[in-house]
């Protein structure tokens, strides 16, 4: 059930080095190009790289200008820490052998919406394959570089768009977390 999906998926920064089948790849990113987009207009784009030693450069480049200064909170989890939890990691996608970078058009006004409705999709369907995952920021920043421009260059992205995340992928490494309890207030029902 779909309720099941949602309540067993987690954000998981632990992974072994298993790599993922192409075919659960495909089905993973099938998944991703059937997310609600503004006005049906698919402006987004995936970009999977399915290689470890590829996947842990880009996530090296993803921390390159992290800046701790404009963090929301300072924990995460004790199970499975950030990079906010813990500033020895020097990858991003926390050693993921494959991840997806999603593309969108720079000027248009929904296309982070359009991103993470396509993230969320993924993440979904990963759970469904017994595949971890997580959604990683800092998209834009991770190719705001010659060597970022270079890749995006070579991987054909167009012209004008930008990186507006990424879903890591892989076998989580340890123990599945569990669920925290919901924070109650969080739901209203305004009824007549």
């Amino acid at each position: 059930m779909l309720m099941d999906l949602i309540k067993n998926r987690h954000s998981i920064r632990k992974y072994t080095d298993r790599q993922i089948s192409r075919e659960d790849l495909e089905k993973i990113l099938e998944a991703g190009s059937f997310a609600p987009n503004a006005g049906g207009g698919q402006r987004s784009m995936m970009v999977a790289v399915h290689d470890k030693e590829l996947t842990t450069k880009i996530g090296q480049m993803n921390l390159a200008k992290f800046d701790r200064m404009h963090l929301a909170g300072n924990f995460v989890s004790k199970e499975q820490p950030s990079t906010i939890d813990d500033p020895t990691i020097k990858n991003g996608f926390y050693d993921a052998p494959t991840v997806v970078c999603v593309f969108c058009q720079d000027n248009f006004l929904f296309k982070t919406a359009d991103a993470f409705c396509m993230m969320e999709n993924m993440l979904l369907q990963a759970t469904e394959l017994g595949i971890a995952s997580c959604i990683i920021s800092r998209g834009y920043e991770t190719f705001d570089s010659p060597e970022g421009r270079q890749l995006m260059e070579a991987w054909e992205v167009p012209q004008g768009y930008t990186c507006q995340g990424f879903v890591i992928l892989g076998y989580i490494n340890g123990e599945q977390p569990q669920s925290k309890p919901r924070k109650p207030g969080r739901v209203k029902i305004i009824e007549a």
